[in-house]
């Protein structure tokens, strides 16, 4: 390993040549100096970067300009990349979150990788820091090929258990000093605290496994955990939260019925430097990479897996979208929804959960008759998702096609409700539509005033 003083001497033309294909890492762990010192060297050309979700300051990495020189394989939208891929400066890199270190290793095979890092430990090991998913294989890929690994060593990174590199395997290594980016705690509102309590009376119970994300309805939902009084908890996650750690502290995670008794996710995202230090040697959380933390197979061995996840919208049949609204207009991406949602339905006791208002904040419905034409879908109409608006939940286990339907209209808002409901009920094309719509409380479905 080679310590560096200044960035230009890994980040240059004799070391990134023409036809590299690098893989960095993302989300808090985004090696923001190595970035920007890519997008700024002029003489660096016909290279390829993967990136997940890129936060911090990454300069200009995706001007236009930088883009002729650069070309961009996004796994996952952001900030940054979401213009650029949108107007064709950037591609659309297709792939589950699990499936990330297999197509690293047997399709896209990277030979150079930028991380950011943190250590090292007495053994001469660095952490991976708050991002794992396909980094480590990216690094082992890069290694067989003869490659290069180029790390920031962040004195504000904290050492993250669970997944480390040698320092043997770090090529240069140049030490950094700023601040993570962070997420700051989304208050919930009126109608996140009914979807929370709508999830938290319904679904979750003592033993219960859970995976959720950042946002007003998981604050709601943990918000609902800790006054529901429920115990013996697991974590077993792609992105672990402050929400995880509010659960943590109050005592209602003890990982009794998982493997091992601590709680596991391959990103952790946190709402500042208290939180980030509160992950510092933490033996009650260790990183994975993806292919374990979001493999359909480890999900579904956790007992009463619970996945909530969100979405922009469900159409009548039950198809689920949450990357886009357009079919070539990408908002963020596929992630490790899919992998979580097949995951916790095999799971004894599990559920998969959609969790949504039923409206944007402009008034526009997330319920709706079809699902925009040639959109992605994360859920199909066939994938047992339980749907939760403010308005109730449903199940559609062991519905028909038509009673899906009614089920889901009454997830929407009053206006928007009786529309759908008219829609299915002049419907020629679903089967005896009209039975369906008797039951004054449809199959599957139950109202948040009946809880």
């Amino acid at each position: 390993m080679k310590l560096i003083k200044n960035v230009e001497d890994a980040i240059n033309a004799s070391i990134i040549k023409k036809g590299n294909i690098i893989y960095t890492a993302g989300n808090a762990a985004t090696p923001q100096i190595l970035l920007k010192q890519l997008a700024k060297d002029k003489s660096i050309k016909n290279i390829e970067l993967l990136s997940i979700l890129l936060l911090g300051d990454v300069g200009n990495l995706f001007d236009r300009e930088v883009c002729e020189r650069i070309t961009h394989r996004v796994i996952f939208n952001g900030p940054h990349s979401r213009a650029a891929m949108n107007d064709g400066r950037a591609s659309y890199q297709l792939v589950h979150l699990s499936d990330i270190p297999r197509q690293l290793r047997e399709n896209i095979q990277p030979n150079i990788v930028f991380m950011s890092v943190s250590g090292p430990d007495q053994g001469g090991n660095y952490s991976y820091g708050t991002t794992v998913e396909g980094v480590q294989a990216a690094v082992e890929t890069a290694k067989q090929k003869k490659g290069i690994v180029i790390a920031e060593k962040n004195t504000q990174m904290p050492f993250i258990i669970g997944t480390t590199i040698h320092e043997s395997e770090i090529d240069y290594l140049i030490e950094t000093d700023y601040e993570l980016p962070h997420s700051p705690v989304e208050q919930p509102d009126e109608r996140s605290l009914k979807i929370g309590e709508l999830i938290t009376e319904l679904y979750i119970h003592d033993g219960t496994t859970l995976q959720y994300g950042i946002g007003e309805v998981p604050e709601a939902v943990t918000d609902g955990i800790i006054k529901k009084g429920i115990k013996d908890l697991g974590i077993f996650t792609e992105l672990f939260s402050d929400a995880m750690r509010r659960l943590v502290e109050a005592g209602a995670v003890t990982n009794k019925y998982l493997t091992a008794r601590f709680s596991r996710g391959t990103i952790f995202l946190a709402d500042g430097k208290e939180s980030y230090d509160w992950y510092n040697y933490n033996s009650s959380v260790q990183s994975r990479p993806s292919d374990f933390t979001n493999s359909i197979i480890n999900i579904a061995k956790q007992p009463k897996m619970t996945a909530i996840n969100s979405a922009m919208g469900v159409d009548l049949h039950g198809n689920i979208w949450a990357d886009s609204l357009k079919a070539r207009m990408v908002y963020s991406g596929i992630g490790g929804q899919a992998d979580y949602l097949r995951g916790s339905y095999l799971s004894k006791g599990g559920n998969a959960i959609i969790a949504m208002k039923s409206t944007t904040d402009k008034g526009q419905s997330k319920i709706v008759d079809l699902c925009p034409e040639g959109i992605t879908t994360t859920a199909i109409a066939a994938d047992p998702v339980i749907i939760v608006t403010e308005n109730g939940a449903f199940n559609p286990k062991g519905l028909n096609l038509a009673e899906h339907a009614v089920g889901i209209a009454h997830l929407a808002d009053d206006k928007n409700r009786e529309k759908l409901l008219r829609e299915i009920y002049e419907s020629e094309e679903f089967h005896n539509p009209r039975e369906a719509l008797k039951d004054v409380s449809p199959k599957g479905f139950i109202a948040y005033e009946e809880l």
